[in-house]
């Protein structure tokens, strides 16, 4: 899936996971990659923040005028920690979303947290979730692949060889289905609640937003590589593509639950003032 990708060519819910399961039908001539075995998890490797691609509209990134400084930047650095302002120049927003952002960046300007799902302990949905970084862990089944991250143990269930149900009832990580088609995990995403954020700039979405993602080992098995398609007619005036890149290393899926780390970075779940037991 290289070059930019058209809407016309990007088709939703069933006749989307038809078109591919057929296309993964014709192509699976090889075992599947291998993501999940010898206590194999993956971290991000390129940053946060999603890579653009050539010839796509880009990703929403940082407004230039309100440089953002992460607490790791901080310590580094001595710098103020801040939250992310989202640039509202990008071309590629409708308006009601660009409406919606500008209210929150005001907000977050005017001593407001700028919640992201990493800092509310939400689920983040897709593709955001990618931009957690990590460590994920891949389960690979005959029938289904299930996406495990670190952080939180949110999960996702991708169903293998099965197009989308005919009614998808929203949800936090909506409906995906998925195939191999050789080297590559492709996976179709629909039916996401509006509760989530398209990223950590707070992107909002409609519930037409439909993902499509290719994961492929690279670098000699080194890295994992995902390149997704981003379409939601009601807040993109087209479809846009970006990357991602993790790289592999050893280690068991260990606990990290968000809600008992509120005190340092959770800012709105609930606390109970005194034991309730």
């Amino acid at each position: 899936m290289s070059g930019l990708i058209s809407r016309p060519m990007l088709l939703r819910g069933s006749a989307a996971a038809a078109a591919l399961f057929a296309a993964g039908a014709m192509a699976q001539t090889v075992s599947p990659p291998d993501f999940s075995s010898n206590g194999v998890s993956w971290q991000t490797a390129n940053g946060v923040e999603f890579q653009a691609v050539e010839g796509s509209p880009a990703p929403v990134a940082n407004d230039p005028a309100h440089p953002y400084v992460s607490n790791a930047i901080a310590a580094r650095t001595g710098g103020q920690p801040n939250y992310r302002i989202s640039d509202l120049s990008n071309p590629n927003l409708k308006q009601w979303a660009k409406d919606v952002m500008k209210k929150d960046n005001d907000e977050v300007l005017a001593g407001k947290i700028g919640y992201t799902p990493g800092t509310s302990c939400m689920p983040a949905g897709v593709p955001a979730l990618m931009e957690a970084g990590g460590p994920f862990y891949f389960v690979q089944a005959p029938k289904e692949v299930t996406i495990i991250m670190e952080g939180d143990h949110q999960v996702r269930h991708v169903y293998l060889d099965v197009p989308h149900s005919a009614k998808v009832k929203p949800s936090w990580y909506g409906e995906s289905v998925g195939h191999y088609e050789g080297d590559t995990l492709v996976i179709d995403t629909v039916g996401q609640s509006t509760r989530t954020f398209v990223d950590n700039f707070r992107t909002p979405h409609s519930e037409k937003l439909h993902v499509i993602e290719r994961w492929k080992m690279i670098d000699g098995g080194k890295q994992l590589q995902v390149h997704f398609t981003v379409d939601d007619p009601d807040t993109f005036n087209q479809p846009w593509q970006a990357t991602k890149v993790f790289q592999r290393r050893q280690g068991t899926l260990q606990e990290e639950a968000c809600a008992e780390n509120n005190s340092q970075f959770a800012y709105h779940v609930p606390v109970a003032g005194k034991p309730d037991f």
